[in-house]
């Protein structure tokens, strides 16, 4: 596929996506990289866009530089922005009371603190991004490992067997003392990528990932 053919492609998906006012936005292609420019009205609409393009096939790699605007009426303090997130982090089930540190500046969130659980970890984050005023998030929240490096591996292979979209045999998977995971390999596309990184992060004890993942 051309470059041109893909650019058209991801233009048509964003004009499809409902949660996207594409208008304001750019793209270009090169390499099967996808480059979004111009500005969106919400954080939330700027994760959509991301996530229309990363469903276009072809498409190999995304460079986000969308930039979050609010019309001036909409602009939220950030002592409100950082207020209203406590409020919903403290109304998540998921997430461990008083776990979540929040510091609002100029609109971007930071997230610091420490969970158990990779799934923790996000739910926090998505508590948060759609708030009206928020630009961005910043997830600094750490996970607790509390097992041995040679149960995450194995947990993990075991995960990628019974993903009916993954190819287990092409991952290779590697880990580190402090629950640091390094995936390696090829996959066909986006969706195997992803369904790869998840699986890894749903182990107990991962910490982080480090995605050394290519599109073949």
């Amino acid at each position: 596929m051309t470059d041109k053919s893909l650019r058209q492609f991801v233009i048509d998906e964003l004009d499809f996506e409902p949660s996207v006012d594409a208008e304001h936005m750019g793209v270009a292609v090169e390499n099967g990289v996808a480059t979004l420019s111009g500005h969106v009205e919400s954080f939330a609409e700027k994760l959509a866009a991301v996530a229309a393009v990363r469903r276009v096939k072809g498409v190999r790699g995304i460079a986000d530089e969308i930039e979050v605007r609010f019309p001036n009426e909409k602009k939220t303090a950030d002592d409100q922005i950082a207020s209203r997130a406590a409020d919903i982090i403290r109304w998540n089930a998921v997430v461990p009371q008083n776990a979540i540190e929040i510091t609002v500046r100029n609109g971007w969130v930071t997230l610091s603190g420490h969970v158990d659980w990779w799934y923790q970890r996000t739910n926090a984050e998505n508590a948060v991004r759609k708030l009206t005023g928020v630009s961005g998030v910043i997830n600094n929240i750490t996970i607790r490992p509390h097992v041995q490096p040679i149960d995450v591996k194995r947990k993990i292979e075991d995960a990628f067997k019974r993903r009916a979209e993954l190819d287990s045999e092409a991952i290779r998977v590697a880990v580190s003392d402090g629950g640091k995971i390094t995936l390696q390999g090829t996959v066909h596309d986006w969706r195997e990528h992803n369904a790869a990184v998840d699986a890894a992060w749903s182990a107990p004890g991962v910490a982080s990932v480090e995605d050394r993942l290519t599109l073949g």
